[in-house]
């Protein structure tokens, strides 16, 4: 079965990717990538390796390979080598007035009957008063540790 994504480096991909691996100095995903295109290489100065025998010398999986190449073919030689961000946005629950209205909640007068504030009833609180729809109590644990661990 002949391959959609041929990988043929110019001299100075070549140069490129064995200057990165000989430095060592890039996480070891990147060197692996450099790795998996200098002998995917079909150019006159490649290898030109099956994916199963390059899968077999870097101990990585066949999908990985032709992953690369193809990322090499349709996005060129940074996008093969490094991790692609995230696209995705995460939409706040708490915006800074309503997460200013958690702290001042939680450094108000403890409830009574308690010894101090639980997280749980403080997300029930934020709730009560309105100041979100709902919210679970993860998120109400990661905004005051994170507002009381900048204080010092």
């Amino acid at each position: 079965m002949k391959k959609r994504s041929v990988v043929c480096l110019t001299v100075s991909e070549r140069a490129v990717l064995t200057d990165l691996i000989a430095a060592g100095t890039t996480p070891a995903r990147t060197q692996s990538h450099a790795r998996i295109l200098l002998k995917a290489d079909q150019g006159p100065a490649g290898p030109s390796w099956t994916d199963a025998r390059i899968a077999a010398a870097l101990e990585v999986g066949a999908r990985t390979v032709a992953r690369v190449r193809v990322r090499w073919v349709d996005h060129g030689l940074e996008d093969a080598l490094h991790r692609r961000r995230p696209r995705r946005v995460y939409r706040r629950t708490l915006d800074g007035t309503a997460e200013a209205h958690l702290i001042a909640l939680a450094c108000a007068a403890r409830p009574a009957g308690k010894q101090r504030w639980s997280v749980r009833t403080l997300a029930a609180k934020l709730v009560e008063a309105e100041v979100v729809t709902s919210i679970g109590r993860e998120t109400v644990r990661t905004t005051l540790k994170k507002t009381c661990s900048s204080r010092g």
